[in-house]
């Protein structure tokens, strides 16, 4: 059984800017087929725009607003919005609030850096 606290998970800025929190992911426990992290981001902060050429992404934004944009599309979002990133697709995230933003992201295949690729 595989159980990783919040608070073990220390956190790092990830090459597209934002602050990760690797909960489950290869770095810590015997995942396969995906991974699973909190995200966070600064008021005014976003990620750099980049995609992935294997993993499939989710987040689901657990507080905050912000501006979604993926392959040209934008959308605002806040908590309780989940939103699929297609492999392949551009996207980048921008928090558009005063406070931070705090996300959850899933990728299947599990998340590696050199899986990230920018413009």
């Amino acid at each position: 059984m595989d159980i990783r606290s919040y608070d073990a998970a220390e956190p790092f800025t990830t090459t597209d800017g934002s602050t990760i929190r690797s909960l489950l992911d290869l770095s810590v426990a015997p995942v396969a087929n995906h991974s699973l992290a909190e995200a966070s981001l600064p008021a005014a902060g976003r990620t750099e725009r980049h995609h992935h050429k294997v993993s499939e992404e989710m987040y689901y934004l657990l507080e905050g607003e912000a501006l979604m944009e993926i392959d040209g599309e934008e959308r605002r979002v806040t908590a309780g919005d989940a939103i699929l990133i297609p492999v392949g697709a551009w996207h980048q995230i921008t928090n558009t609030g005063d406070a931070n933003l705090r996300f959850l992201c899933t990728c299947s295949p599990p998340w590696t850096a050199e899986d990230t690729y920018f413009a």
